[in-house]
């Protein structure tokens, strides 16, 4: 069996040396749509480094380490990444993110699911530097045709939408070329990129990267709900619900609930087809 759970979730903590700069941040932010209008003053803390804030969703790629690439090199762990979608993901925050940084990622596979016709590994990241704890991050790495092995199917938690109307609803148009420019931060999956590989892997075209469409969500977010203040932030979970295709258009909509914001997202284009869901935005 290409998973060996006992092995994969038994086997030591990796440690990472992070490190990023204002750059990495900058070319985080163009990934996942910042500066349009190129002039904005809203958007200019994005993109421009004298003022620069940190969206929380780049400690997903902080440093080029990213969790889902972590998790598919561990020790008992061998499969086709054609058949490797990201299903989940939460970020959790001690404090701000720096816009330069050093800092040691620690890792380790925290439990494999068996969801029948799927595997999903779960990735468990914590992240510090030298003042202290940074951020926590799990992962959920969704594996088709690895299931049935008769482990424990784990926890099945969903985020029903309020029954009422948003508080506030917003469109995001996504690039053509979104994708390529996402895969720069470091996720360099063809599945993103080749039109044969996604066609392997069932696609008729590349998708965008589920993370890409977590920062998007998350940027929407702060700017709309939260006065562009990335500081309030203190924790973001989602389900990957369904695929965005660059280019798209995508209706993001918020309802505000005691200090937390759920959100979902869809996309306009395939009649709001769900692309995030079970969204949940945790501030200050």
């Amino acid at each position: 069996m290409p998973i060996d759970v006992a092995k994969a979730t038994a086997a030591e903590p990796r440690t990472t040396d992070l490190a990023w700069d204002h750059k990495d941040v900058l070319l985080y932010h163009l990934g996942v749509g910042a500066g349009r209008p190129a002039t904005d003053p809203d958007e200019l803390r994005y993109t421009l480094e004298s003022r620069l804030q940190v969206l929380p969703s780049f400690v997903t790629v902080a440093g080029g380490s990213l969790a889902a690439a972590g998790g598919l090199s561990a020790p008992g762990i061998d499969v086709n990444l054609a058949a490797v979608l990201h299903g989940g993901q939460r970020i959790e925050l001690h404090r701000p993110i720096p816009a330069t940084g050093k800092a040691v990622q620690t890792s380790r596979i925290a439990a494999v699911h068996d969801k029948g016709k799927a595997a999903v590994i779960v990735l468990r990241s914590e992240v510090a530097d030298d003042e202290g704890p940074l951020w926590a991050a799990d992962t959920q790495i969704f594996v088709r045709g690895e299931g049935g092995f008769g482990g424990d199917r784990g926890p099945s938690v969903r985020t029903e939408a309020p029954e009422r109307d948003p508080d506030r609803t917003v469109e995001v148009a996504t690039r053509e070329d979104q994708a390529l420019l996402y895969r720069l931060s470091g996720d360099w999956n063809p599945l993103h990129a080749d039109p044969e590989f996604a066609k392997v892997a069932g696609f008729d075209k590349p998708i965008l990267h589920g993370l890409c469409s977590y920062g998007i969500v998350l940027k929407a977010v702060v700017d709309t709900m939260l006065d562009g203040d990335v500081a309030r932030v203190r924790a973001y979970s989602t389900r990957f619900a369904g695929i965005c295709f660059p280019g798209e258009t995508l209706r993001v909509r918020m309802w505000r609930a005691d200090g937390r914001i759920q959100v979902s997202a869809t996309s306009v284009d395939r009649d709001d087809a769900p692309v995030l869901a079970d969204t949940v935005v945790e501030h200050a």
